[in-house]
């Protein structure tokens, strides 16, 4: 596998689960390549920061205006250029907009891209209320920026799906298709078992690996977040990065 990778998470929607994202990607990329290095730029939420189990690195890229800190933000892109590890960058709901104007301006992709770095953007697709939040979200990602795109969809919220068809049967997924390297799906699964299982591992911020370990699972709950971490790797394998 290629280390010189930059994953994105974007997603304009709050709430939706990128931080998680954020999270397997971390302990997806751990295990396959050996390290990682994860950055956390949500200046409101920075869950991706408390996980004990990764070196994460927090990277304020607001000012008091609320306008992108070009110099933080130029400081973050440097440090992944010269970093040889496969880079995780979580990213905030509240700097979702000045972000990717930022990206477009200076051209971030291309710059990482000339550089030898492969970019990939995740995003989130969730069913529910922020069904149409987070496809309008993919949207603008899928128009402005120029590198590959993993769409993750999170059925937390619900189905996803619109007039009966599913995300793959939407006319943004046919427009976008070669833009689309894969889609994730993130199963929702029994809320008194597997949704409490994984409720219990992010609420206290530990890996797969930790809550295996962890004398706070019982059994059966470490068998069902077991299924729940191949499911969610075997998707990723198959993607290929």
């Amino acid at each position: 596998m290629n280390q010189h990778q930059v994953h994105l998470i974007l997603q304009g929607k709050g709430g939706v689960g990128k931080s998680l994202i954020a999270a397997i990607l971390a302990q997806y990329f751990q295990h396959k390549a050996g390290q990682v290095r994860p950055f956390d730029t949500d200046p409101v939420n920075d869950t991706l920061s408390q996980y004990a189990a990764f070196a994460t690195t927090r990277v304020d890229i607001l000012d008091a205006r609320n306008h992108i800190n070009a110099r933080a933000f130029d400081s973050l892109i440097e440090a992944v250029l010269v970093n040889d590890q496969v880079c995780v960058i979580d990213n905030g709901a509240s700097t979702f907009v000045p972000l990717m104007a930022y990206m477009v301006e200076n051209r971030v992709i291309e710059l990482l891209e000339h550089a030898g770095k492969r970019v990939y953007i995740h995003s989130v697709v969730t069913g529910g209320q922020a069904f149409a939040d987070t496809l309008q979200g993919l949207a603008v990602m899928l128009e402005e920026q120029p590198a590959p795109v993993v769409v993750w969809l999170n059925e937390f919220f619900g189905a996803i799906e619109r007039d009966g068809k599913s995300f793959q049967q939407s006319s943004l997924y046919t427009e976008f298709k070669h833009r689309i390297h894969g889609v994730v799906t993130i199963e929702k699964g029994n809320a008194d078992t597997f949704g409490h299982d994984m409720e219990m591992m992010c609420k206290n911020k530990l890996t797969f690996d930790q809550a295996l370990e962890s004398a706070q699972f019982g059994i059966m709950s470490r068998q069902r977040l077991k299924m729940v971490r191949e499911a969610l790797f075997n998707q990723l394998d198959a993607i290929g990065f």
